[in-house]
């Protein structure tokens, strides 16, 4: 069972940045997508971001501007990170890391981002 160990949540004031870091055994050749989801309380998980192995990138329309997802690989670890910059309240979620291979996908546990003064 590979697990994804994400880390970076918190609480920041309207404004503020944040980074938060996916980290997996896995070999980057191995995978399709990698990407950050969220969820408020009440509501859907939803994409917030996702990059390709070959680094095409995707934005919720919410977020553009704002969130950069990049990625990086080293002995077979790869690691997905999301720089969230300008938060503001509605920003507020638990954040998953999600990484998909063919035939499955894994999930990080969530890490709490809280915008608030």
């Amino acid at each position: 069972q590979v697990q994804l160990v994400e880390s970076g949540g918190g609480l920041v004031q309207p404004g503020g940045s944040l980074r938060l870091s996916c980290a997996a055994p896995i070999s980057i050749s191995t995978i399709n997508t990698m990407g950050w989801y969220r969820q408020a309380p009440g509501k859907q998980r939803d994409l917030v971001a996702t990059i390709t192995r070959g680094g095409s990138t995707y934005y919720k329309d919410s977020v553009k501007g704002r969130f950069t997802i990049s990625r990086d690989n080293y002995q077979n670890t790869v690691t997905v990170s999301l720089q969230m910059n300008t938060l503001k309240p509605e920003d507020t979620a638990v954040y998953y890391c999600h990484i998909v291979v063919p035939g499955r996908d894994y999930w990080g546990q969530g890490t709490q981002v809280t915008v608030s003064s």
